[in-house]
């Protein structure tokens, strides 16, 4: 959706030339992420034009979806259109469960692999479900349980002349390193380094890495066989500079949660962009995203209290699960700010690795 935003920033419904929308968004045109965008907004049926094409433009759809100049009720009801009602399985599954309480992910996956979506699909097929159901509005938090709103009631709940609420839709694109092993036996290509706030024993910020990392983080990662390592849990001998720097560097994958702003959070962060590695993002939502890495696609979850929490950490999981399985699906497609301004730009490898 944000590529199709781009598009209706340039140039509304007219044609605009495919390099003049990457060179406005800082990308490179002919990168796997940047191809990756077109593909994804022609398959939701958003733009016209295809990786090859000279220009590109927005369907009639994908204009009402991402207008200003129409009310935000029109806006909603084609964006969900696009991301539900266009896509068979998920208009299916969909009117299937509207008016309920969000079943459980094992029956989700059931329903769809009885709707004819192969069994080796179905963990993917439902995370994007969740992902485009929250993304529409017809997933929301009421009675203290998330419930999966007919169209009529989402979009009954849009005021007249108020703004649609944005949500993102977390499908960031990534990529991940060769198999890595070195002297202390860590096997690299099956880890997943944390990056967080973790803060003195007992401090807020040490509860937030421990709930998040154990309720959130753990769980998403559970179904790759990958272990996930945080910076106090590394006890191999040797200085424990030397051995953050290795696995921020080393590491198949890494999750920054960009919570509080932590000063060590945004420094390893920038270690893991100037390498071009894989790297989801995530932040709490009383946080704002920095600009410099605002259009990284990031999993915003609402730490506010109890009742904003737990509802939603199945759906939370969901959305990291979705980024960490396109980082395996995808390897080549890594971008970050740095990379946008200097494709060309690489660190090579640390010695011994």
């Amino acid at each position: 959706m944000e590529f199709a935003a781009a598009i209706q920033k340039m140039a509304g419904s007219n044609t605009v030339r495919r390099l003049t929308v990457f060179h406005q968004l800082n990308k490179g045109p002919e990168s796997s992420a940047s191809r990756q965008l077109i593909v994804a907004a022609g398959k939701y049926g958003l733009i016209k034009g295809g990786v090859q094409s000279e220009t590109l433009q927005l369907t009639p759809d994908g204009d009402v979806a991402t207008s200003t100049d129409v009310s935000p009720r029109e806006r909603a009801r084609a964006r969900i259109k696009l991301a539900i009602e266009s896509v068979e399985i998920f208009k299916t599954l969909a009117d299937k469960y509207s008016g309920q309480k969000l079943p459980s992910i094992a029956i989700l996956e059931d329903a769809a692999v009885e709707a004819g979506i192969p069994e080796h699909l179905k963990k993917e097929c439902i995370e994007i479900f969740v992902v485009n159901l929250r993304f529409v509005g017809l997933l929301q938090t009421l009675s203290g349980a998330e419930r999966i709103l007919t169209v009529d009631h989402a979009l009954d709940s849009i005021p007249s002349g108020a703004s649609a609420a944005g949500r993102q839709h977390v499908q960031a694109r990534t990529s991940a390193e060769n198999p890595l092993t070195v002297h202390s036996d860590v096997q690299f290509d099956r880890i997943c380094f944390y990056i967080g706030p973790i803060g003195d024993p007992d401090s807020d910020q040490r509860k937030h890495s421990d709930l998040i990392l154990e309720t959130l983080v753990r769980p998403a990662m559970e179904q790759f066989g990958i272990e996930v390592k945080r910076a106090d849990e590394i006890h191999n001998p040797g200085l424990i500079n030397k051995q953050i720097f290795e696995y921020l560097l080393k590491s198949r994958l890494a999750i920054a949660d960009l919570s509080y702003h932590n000063p060590n959070v945004f420094y390893e962060l920038a270690i893991r962009h100037a390498r071009n590695l894989p790297t989801v993002q995530m932040i709490r939502k009383a946080d704002r995203i920095p600009f410099d890495i605002n259009q990284n696609r990031t999993v915003v979850f609402d730490t506010t209290d109890l009742y904003s929490f737990v509802p939603k950490i199945e759906t939370y999981r969901l959305e990291i699960s979705n980024h960490i399985r396109s980082a395996m699906d995808d390897p080549a497609s890594a971008e970050n700010p740095l990379s946008a301004y200097y494709p060309d730009m690489h660190l090579g490898p640390t010695k011994g690795s």
